[in-house]
């Protein structure tokens, strides 16, 4: 089976490109392997708790429960970076170092920047 790896380092809200992001890889569930990573400022959106009632968009961490076949990377050098390491991410997140990270990109058979 094909993989993907489909690379976020925008914050969720602000741009359409994290709900393009899930988009994306909710459509690749199934025929290939997706694997999400946040990076930089796309950490934010393993952060427990959202609440976009006040933006008029959906909740974005809400939708990454709809998809549990959907492996959720989060580089946790941009969690520090932004004082988030200690907050509460939801639970399907898989926290890993910068090397972890890029071996996951490199054993993608693609990968998609957002």
């Amino acid at each position: 089976m094909k993989s993907i790896f489909y690379l976020l380092d925008t914050a969720p809200y602000g741009s359409e490109k994290a709900f393009g992001a899930l988009n994306a890889a909710a459509v690749s569930l199934t025929e290939m392997n997706v694997t999400l990573g946040l990076y930089g400022d796309g950490v934010y959106l393993a952060a427990a708790g959202q609440d976009s009632t006040n933006l008029g968009m959906p909740n974005l961490s809400d939708i990454l429960y709809s998809y549990g076949e959907l492996r959720l990377l989060v580089h946790e050098p941009s969690l520090i970076e932004r004082g988030l390491f200690g907050e509460t991410l939801i639970e399907t997140t898989e926290l890993v170092d910068e090397e972890d990270f890029l071996e996951a990109m490199e054993n993608s058979d693609s990968v998609i920047l957002f």
